[in-house]
């Protein structure tokens, strides 16, 4: 028993930890997250998530934790979209930038749970429906031609239905109140504005999992390898905006990356009955499109004259 669940029990014991020391000691006071900070710290997720998947190939071999590897880039990859959502969420609400953290740290809690439920379910419903998979290919290149063919409208965080419905059933401040979601005056609760980010925050995650979990579960149904690279991107997603937030606008073509990615997971989901692709070129190619697209935006981003 303990052989079967022991790596399980492993895992969540580190995420608790790593979280705990997070908060209350590298975070215990609200502060702003500088950019240096902010790139070690997500250099040593990056280095942590490496040295998992050695442990994998040590322990259950090479094709496992490339699949851990493959997944984690493509969460990791998808997860940069949400973070021009956080961007634009905190601008909307103008949150202070010293409690940035703390909204996306419980955030990212919350994610995790949701990620759990949506990992468990897609493998038990692949398991029983097998031509799920085939919708799950369809949704995911309609999802990419839709990201190119598309344009993009910025929306204003503050009239998303989630914020109305909040706002008909529990009263809330106009100013926030340092660190705390919630206050109490005049004798009732009230919501602050931190817990309206809070709430967009993670309706925007469940929405962002509708293509990462379909897309991860192409590469492999091992739940656990699905689980820990989701959960290891997610991790390392609050110091990859504070790292990125300056940089954000740089990234011209990464949408188009993004939308290879997910167009050919799709296909590759589709014809896996028919032409299988192995797991180490569905990595090569998923880093071949990202990079592309990075390298291609950062390219222009030289050729450009200065702004002001």
């Amino acid at each position: 028993m303990l052989s079967i669940y022991g790596p399980w029990i492993g895992f969540h014991v580190f995420v608790a930890v790593a979280l705990a020391v997070d908060l209350g000691v590298f975070h215990r006071q609200a502060r702003e997250v500088r950019f240096k900070e902010a790139l070690l710290t997500s250099a040593v997720w990056v280095a942590l998530a490496a040295i998992f998947a050695g442990g994998v190939w040590v322990y259950q071999g090479h094709e496992p934790a490339l699949a851990f590897l493959t997944g984690y880039v493509v969460e990791w990859s998808l997860s940069i979209d949400n973070l021009f959502v956080f961007l634009s969420l905190f601008s909307a609400f103008a949150t202070p930038v010293h409690q940035q953290h703390r909204v996306l740290f419980w955030g990212i809690l919350g994610a995790l749970a949701m990620r759990a439920i949506f990992i468990f379910a897609g493998i038990a419903l692949i398991q029983k429906f097998h031509w799920l998979l085939y919708g799950f290919g369809a949704f995911l290149i309609l999802t990419g031609i839709k990201l190119v063919a598309v344009e993009k409208r910025e929306a204003d965080p503050r009239s998303h239905w989630l914020i109305q419905t909040a706002k008909r059933w529990l009263g809330f401040t106009d100013s926030y109140h340092g660190s705390r979601f919630f206050v109490r005056s005049s004798g009732r609760w009230l919501g602050t504005p931190l817990l309206l980010v809070l709430l967009i925050v993670e309706a925007t995650d469940l929405v962002f999992a509708a293509d990462s979990i379909p897309a991860i579960l192409s590469i492999t149904r091992d739940s656990f390898i699905v689980y820990t690279s989701n959960v290891f991107a997610i991790l390392g997603l609050r110091s990859l905006y504070f790292a990125l937030a300056g940089m954000m606008s740089s990234f011209t073509y990464l949408h188009f990356g993004l939308a290879g990615v997910l167009v050919f997971i799709g296909v590759k989901m589709c014809l896996a009955e028919i032409f299988p692709v192995p797991t180490h070129y569905s990595f090569l190619v998923i880093v071949v499109l990202l990079g592309g697209a990075i390298a291609a935006s950062l390219f222009r981003g030289n050729r450009s004259p200065a702004r002001t």
